[in-house]
């Protein structure tokens, strides 16, 4: 049986990663069209795919989606696996955007530029999603071993 105190130490985890996620999603609800030009731009620098869809329909699902990670994150009977999937998941994509994009690395390096600090932080949300995963695989196998 899971019990409040073996999920305790996720809980800063999680609150801190969904609150911020979730602010970020809200944040971009009702952007006007420049705005969403320039989320639109940028993304489709990383991912050409993207280049395809609309500005506003993508801004749209990048809120929508921001806001279903933070909601899963902050809801604590959201299984810590199923969150650190979501979250994982959706750091990779922040953490690709920010190797794919020029100028947000130095040259040869991981390290950023100035242009690139604020993209490079996204790293330590793919590592709480990562430490939800870990968490969620090593207590599945102690359960196994019982």
């Amino acid at each position: 049986m899971l019990l409040l105190r073996d999920l305790a130490h996720q809980a800063p985890l999680r609150l801190a990663a969904g609150a911020f996620v979730l602010n970020s999603g809200l944040e971009k609800r009702g952007a006007d069209e420049v705005t969403a030009k320039g989320y639109h731009g940028q993304a489709a620098t990383a991912y050409p795919f993207l280049g395809e869809m609309e500005p506003r329909r993508f801004l749209s699902l990048l809120s929508s989606a921001e806001i279903a990670v933070g909601s899963v994150l902050l809801f604590p009977l959201v299984p810590e696996g199923l969150a650190g999937l979501a979250l994982t998941g959706f750091a990779a994509g922040l953490v690709g955007f920010y190797l794919r994009t020029p100028g947000l690395r130095r040259k040869g390096s991981l390290r950023p530029t100035d242009q690139g600090i604020p993209l490079a932080k996204d790293s330590w949300l793919l590592g709480i999603g990562l430490s939800l995963l870990a968490d969620d695989l090593v207590r599945n196998m102690y359960r196994l071993r019982r």
